[in-house]
């Protein structure tokens, strides 16, 4: 049984097909990713899954539970959590205040401490601002800001929404290199990445999305090989 099933999702922003018969799986353990141009779907197949906009047909199933019409809060509280394209970081909420609202639903303090440890040894710039607005971070501490924040909810699925984006180059490689680890320490994680390049070198499986389908799906080393997938997403001919 897959943690995460979408069967025949379409979803539409009035008479807009946003989605048509999407359908994908993530198996407990993985890094799955969603590639393809801008508009293709990926932040709505996000959103779809967090539960912030109805579908119009089809499915979700997480942990083998309907979660089709379930509430975003309570698909939380299940253990899925987003951290959102554009971060979301509250400009005027310090680092802290800003990591404590991805643990709202949470009452095990002690569990809550340690996880803060955990958020600041994967990211120890985080510690060192700690007490810094938002606001004033850098674009890639605001993401470690945004990727942490998801985690103090203690996911079983962490979706991740073009983290990568706006960021300089040398913490691209960070950012992607504590994915990895996060998944390495149990976290199943779904991933929306423009950086396909990175985003297929990480995950174990890629789907790639076009106007809104699924038009392709394979092991991520056979979509980094794939002669139309080179030439569309990774800029070789």
């Amino acid at each position: 049984m897959a943690l995460l099933e979408i069967a025949g999702m379409s979803v539409h922003y009035g008479r807009i097909e946003a989605l048509r018969d999407v359908s994908l799986t993530v198996e407990e353990g993985e890094i799955v990713t969603l590639i393809g141009a801008n508009g293709a779907g990926k932040t709505t197949t996000m959103r779809a899954v967090s539960g912030l906009i109805p579908l119009s047909r089809g499915s979700i199933k997480f942990n083998g539970e309907d979660i089709t019409r379930l509430r975003a809060d309570l698909r939380v509280r299940r253990g899925i959590c987003q951290s959102p394209e554009g971060r979301g970081v509250f400009p005027g909420m310090t680092v802290r205040e800003n990591l404590d609202m991805g643990c709202y639903a949470r009452k095990d303090r002690k569990g809550i401490e340690a996880d803060f440890e955990r958020v600041f040894e994967l990211f120890p710039r985080l510690k060192e601002r700690i007490s810094q607005a938002g606001g004033t971070l850098s674009g890639g501490e605001q993401q470690m800001v945004a990727i942490g924040r998801a985690l103090m909810a203690r996911p079983r699925l962490l979706l991740l929404d073009e983290p990568s984006m706006g960021l300089a180059p040398q913490f691209i490689q960070q950012i992607f290199a504590i994915i990895t680890e996060i998944n390495q320490q149990g976290t199943t994680v779904l991933l929306v990445e423009q950086n396909a390049q990175q985003a297929l070198s990480r995950a174990h499986r890629g789907y790639v999305l076009e106007t809104g389908s699924v038009t392709r799906s394979s092991a991520a080393g056979e979509l980094l090989a794939d002669p139309a997938v080179k030439e569309a997403y990774l800029g070789i001919a």
